[in-house]
């Protein structure tokens, strides 16, 4: 029975840190037994929003897949690569771009939300607008069965599936399947100060940092805001160190800790100095496979080199296809 077909990806816009990992890298990490999976560095979308530091993006993107490999993807298993250095998705996007309305950009959902939250970046431009049209040209290259998704994320694969009915209605050709979205469960990880853990907020705690500096992180996150005093009770519902110890402690140990905050039995400091030793018994050994990876770059080079040569032969077997139906062949 042939596998069905993923392709998901990463922009490289700054390092890869925890909220990546249990958003997207530890749900890939579980995919690549299931499904033939294709994994990329979005470089060209990172361009939308970062065109300013683009000499940075090639670096993160090396770095990036370092520390998903770190984190368990098996190149042997999953085709790892990075976007641009397959220019079928820039010449599919064109063709994409000319069928697909404006109207139907501009009314996704997010777009609105993005372009103010990024306005600092300057993404009033065309390539921001135009973001979802490359990213079902991403999806249509590899003709993916399936995408892994949040609930937040249908509207923006309903409009894939839009594209490739109308690709298909316009040049009579059902080339492109319309893929289903695979539904998926993430924690919600805040950053140190209780917001959207963010780059571009610098309240991230990243894969493959020092141990030191993650220490000193933890110390510094936000807790309970009506927890003055150590003898106060407090309600770890609302505290963040909290729904950390959720994912690296133990279940028991989490209701622990939980029911003695509320009794003022524990406090702030020694509750973070526990996730901190805690965090650092789960982060070692992914810190120790980047750093090992890293250290021998030619190795990352032929794991990219290889990735990227399996994902051109199938990007040009789709193009083939494509030009065929709209030129009629060239």
């Amino acid at each position: 029975m042939t596998q069905k077909r993923i392709l998901s990806g990463m922009r490289p816009t700054g390092s890869v840190h925890l909220g990546n990992f249990f958003g997207a890298v530890q749900n890939w990490v579980a995919l690549q037994e299931e499904y033939e999976c294709f994994f990329m560095s979005a470089d060209f979308h990172a361009l939308t929003s970062e065109y300013r530091e683009s000499r940075k993006i090639a670096q993160f993107s090396r770095e990036n897949i370092a520390d998903w490999i770190a984190a368990g993807l098996d190149p042997n298993r999953a085709t790892i690569f990075i976007q641009s250095h397959v220019p079928e998705h820039a010449e599919l996007h064109v063709l994409l771009s000319c069928i697909t309305p404006l109207g139907w950009l501009e009314r996704v959902p997010t777009y609105k939300a993005q372009l103010k939250e990024l306005e600092s970046k300057g993404v009033d431009n065309y390539a921001f607008l135009g973001y979802p049209v490359l990213q079902a040209a991403d999806i249509f290259l590899y003709k993916g069965d399936v995408v892994p998704v949040g609930e937040d994320q249908i509207p923006h694969l309903e409009l894939t599936r839009e594209i490739a009915r109308r690709f298909n209605s316009i040049f009579g050709k059902a080339i492109f399947p319309e893929p289903q979205p695979k539904l998926t469960k993430t924690p919600l990880l805040l950053g140190l100060d209780a917001r959207k853990m963010s780059k571009s907020y610098g309240n991230s705690i990243e894969l493959g940092e020092e141990p030191t500096a993650v220490e000193k992180k933890v110390k510094s996150m936000f807790t309970d805001p009506a927890r003055v005093k150590r003898s106060d009770p407090g309600h770890p519902e609302v505290c963040n160190v909290w729904t950390f110890h959720s994912l690296f402690n133990t279940t028991d140990r989490h209701g622990q800790i939980g029911e003695e905050c509320r009794t003022a039995r524990i406090g702030c400091t020694d509750c973070k100095g526990e996730l901190a030793k805690k965090l650092a018994e789960w982060q070692g050994p992914i810190f120790e496979r980047r750093r090992e990876l890293l250290s021998r770059p030619a190795q990352l080079d032929e794991i990219i080199a290889a990735g990227t040569d399996r994902a051109k032969k199938i990007a040009a077997a789709t193009m083939a296809e494509v030009r065929e139906a709209v030129f009629g062949g060239r």
